[in-house]
C-alpha cells in the first residue's frame, strides 16, 4: 500500500523540470518509496542504488563506469542514484551530463548524510540542483491543519493513529505497513542500523564510545536549551567535541536545530533548543521504556517535542522564507515555538492540559505585547476536543488539528 506524501507531486512538477533533483532526509524516511513512486510510471528509468555493496564496489573501483553507461544509453531519460553519498564522485559525473545537455536526462538524487558530501563532495551542482527534504509522516500530510497546512493532491493518507502511540513510538513511515507488536524491535533495530552504519562504517567519529555517550545523553536532552558545557562534562569530552557531535546528528539528518528567536525585544538566551528527529528514535536511542508507562512518566516533555518537530518541518516544506524558533527571556518568559512566515510571526505554546486556564498563555500575551507589529495572534495547542477562544488573540486549539 502506497500513502500520500506531500513531496508526491512537487518532486516532477514544472518548477523543477531541467534541474536535477536531490532528495535529502534520514534512514527510513521514504525517500526511496516515494521517488520509486513517483517515477512507476515512466519508462527508459536507469535506477543506481548505492547500498548495494557490489554496486557501490563497482562505481568506487571503475570511476569511468557511469559516465560511459550514460553514454551509451540511448534508451534512458531518467537517472536515480539512491544514496549517492556513498558515492559522492558520481555528482562530477551528474554535473558533466548535465552541463552538456540539461534535458537529456532527468537525475533524481537521494541522500541521507549531508556531512559526507560535504567533506568528501566539493561539487553539490550550485544553479542545478531544487533540493527537497523527507520527513516522517506528518500530521499535516494526514488532516486539515490550522497553522501551514500543507496542500495534499488526492490519493490514499497515512491511517490516522493515536496521540499516546505517536509519542511512544513516532512516526517513522515504515511503522505503518507493521503490527504494532513488531514497532519496537524496528524502531530498536533502526537505531542500531543508524549508529553502525552511518556513524562506525563511515568514519564520521573518531571515538565512537564517546559519541554514543553523547547520543544517549542528547536523547534524553531533546526538546531542552542545548547546555553544550554540561554534556561535555558528562561525556568526558571538550565543548568543541560536543559541537561536533551535534553537528554529526544534523548533518546526518537527525538532529533539528531550533535557534533562538532573532527579532525579540527582550533580550533572550541565544541557546537554541536541539530535537532528535522523529520521537519513537529518539526514545530508543534514549534508552526508555517504549510502552505507555512512558506516556504517563512523561507526557508533557513528550507532547512538546511532537509538535515542535511537526512544526519543524513544516516550516522546511515550505521553503527558506517560514523558519521556526523558540523565544526565551533572561527574565523567565518562554513561548514553546515561534513559527516565522514572509507575512507574520505566531507564538506557540504547548501544553499537554485538556482544560487551559489563562495562566497557560500568559507568556504568549508577554510576546504579543512585546511584538504587536510583526504578531497579531497566538495559538496554545493542548488537547482540548475543540478551540477555545482564551483571549483577544488567543485561541486554544486540539492536537488533532493544529
Amino acid at each position: 500500500m502506497y500513502y500520500n506524501r506531500y513531496l508526491d507531486d512537487k518532486l516532477t512538477d514544472e518548477k523543477s523540470a531541467g534541474k536535477v533533483k536531490l532528495l535529502l532526509g534520514a534512514r527510513q524516511s521514504g525517500k526511496s518509496t516515494l521517488l520509486k513512486h513517483c517515477l512507476s510510471g515512466r519508462s527508459g528509468v536507469m535506477s543506481i542504488n548505492l547500498q548495494d555493496r557490489r554496486v557501490r564496489i563497482k562505481y568506487e573501483r571503475d570511476k569511468e563506469s557511469f559516465l560511459q553507461e550514460l553514454a551509451a544509453a540511448d534508451n534512458i531519460s531518467t537517472v536515480f542514484i539512491d544514496e549517492i553519498q556513498k558515492v559522492p564522485g558520481l555528482f562530477d559525473d551528474v554535473q558533466y551530463f548535465f552541463d552538456n545537455d540539461c534535458r537529456r536526462f532527468d537525475f533524481f538524487l537521494t541522500g541521507s548524510s549531508g556531512r559526507r558530501l560535504k567533506v568528501q563532495s566539493s561539487n553539490m551542482l550550485p544553479g542545478r540542483t531544487h533540493i527537497f527534504y523527507m520527513t516522517p509522516v506528518l500530521q499535516a500530510e494526514q488532516r486539515d491543519s490550522e497553522i501551514l497546512p500543507l496542500r495534499m493532491k488526492t490519493g490514499k493518507p497515512f491511517p490516522l493513529r493515536l496521540l499516546e502511540d505517536i509519542l511512544v513510538y513516532g512516526n517513522l513511515p515504515g511503522l505503518y505497513a507493521e503490527k504494532r507488536d513488531s514497532w519496537c524491535q524496528t524502531i530498536t533495530a533502526y537505531t542500531e542500523l543508524y549508529i553502525e552504519n552511518e556513524i562506525r562504517k563511515e568514519n564520521i567519529v573518531n571515538d565512537i564510545g564517546g559519541f554514543l555517550m553523547f547520543l544517549k545523553l542528547a536523547a534524553l536532552e531533546s526538546g531542552q536549551t542545548v547546555n553544550y558545557t554540561k554534556i561535555a562534562n558528562a561525556v568526558g569530552v571538550s565543548v568543541n567535541t560536543v559541537r561536533n557531535y551535534y553537528q554529526v546528528l544534523e548533518d546526518t539528518y537527525v538532529g533539528l536545530r531550533i535557534p533562538s528567536f532573532g527579532r525579540s525585544r527582550k533580550k533572550t538566551i541565544s541557546a537554541p533548543r536541539f530535537l532528535i528527529f522523529d520521537l519513537g528514535v529518539r526514545n530508543a536511542l534514549a534508552g526508555l521504556p517504549m510502552s505507555e508507562a512512558l506516556v504517563q512518566l512523561d507526557s508533557g516533555r513528550l507532547f512538546e517535542q511532537f509538535v515542535m518537530i511537526e512544526l519543524f518541518y513544516r516550516c522546511q516544506l515550505h521553503g527558506r522564507t517560514h523558519r521556526l524558533s523558540t523565544w526565551r527571556t533572561t527574565t523567565g518568559a518562554e513561548v514553546d515555538a515561534v513559527v516565522e512566515t514572509p507575512d507574520e510571526v505566531i507564538p506557540v505554546e504547548i501544553k499537554w492540559t485538556d482544560s487551559p486556564r489563562h495562566n497557560d498563555i500568559r507568556h504568549l500575551e508577554t510576546f504579543l505585547a512585546l511584538h504587536g507589529d510583526i504578531a497579531s495572534r497566538g495559538y496554545l495547542i493542548c488537547r482540548v476536543d475543540i478551540p477555545r477562544k482564551l483571549s483577544e488573540r488567543i485561541v486554544a486549539i486540539p492536537w488533532s488539528r493544529f
